[in-house]
């Protein structure tokens, strides 16, 4: 019997888990604000009860909702900002990275995209402080790039927030145009790589009409 306290756990693991997809399922259309306990009990087929030996609150599942979605992106921001190759052919790769993203991953994307800005306080903060881990690992990743020399930290970080921002808006876009629409599809491609053009622009000449890392034009 010495297995029964690694099979509660796992079996424990399982209903978390279980309770974490009903929700995301369920969250699909409506917000976290509007989504009932009980309606997320039911979904799994355990007694209200059972969800306190998970989570605090919806509220608390919520944050882990959090955690596991962006813990998704994650590996795909990275992988967007370090992509090689020259500047036409590491904006099609970002591009398609994104696409790819949402593609797998839907619900997640759907899910941060609403509760950014959306009406729950612990939820919100938990991805503001999940996006600025981001952001401050991208602006460490931009500052091994030779284009980054003379930079300073607070304008790499400034360069990460303009990615990461453009990263989830084009994912956020390409959530409203399925595969199944080829042509908005593009559209959305189309524009997604002039904005990553017009930050490479951007790049190349703010250390130019600033000064060394970032400082104030002279006059």
């Amino acid at each position: 019997m010495s297995h029964t306290p690694g099979v509660r756990q796992a079996q424990k693991q399982r209903t978390r888990q279980a309770l974490l997809d009903a929700a995301l399922d369920l969250l699909e259309g409506q917000s976290l604000s509007s989504l009932g306990l009980r309606e997320v009990t039911r979904a799994v087929g355990v007694a209200p009860t059972a969800f306190y030996r998970h989570f605090r609150s919806i509220e608390d599942l919520g944050v882990a909702l959090v955690e596991e979605a962006l813990g998704s992106l994650h590996p795909m921001i990275r992988t967007t900002v370090s992509t090689t190759g020259d500047g036409e052919e590491r904006i099609a790769r970002a591009i398609e990275l994104i696409a790819d993203h949402v593609d797998g991953y839907p619900a997640h994307v759907r899910f941060i995209a609403r509760e950014r800005h959306g009406g729950v306080r612990p939820v919100r903060e938990a991805i503001r402080d999940q996006l600025a881990r981001f952001t401050a690992e991208v602006g460490e990743a931009l500052a091994k790039d030779p284009e980054s020399t003379g930079w300073s930290e607070d304008d790499l970080l400034m360069l990460a927030q303009l990615h990461v921002d453009q990263m989830l808006g084009t994912a956020s876009l390409f959530l409203e145009a399925p595969a199944t629409e080829p042509a908005e599809r593009e559209r959305v491609s189309r524009m997604a790589a002039r904005q990553l053009r017009l930050i490479g622009i951007g790049r190349r000449h703010w250390p130019d009409r600033h000064g060394p890392a970032g400082a104030p034009p002279t006059t």
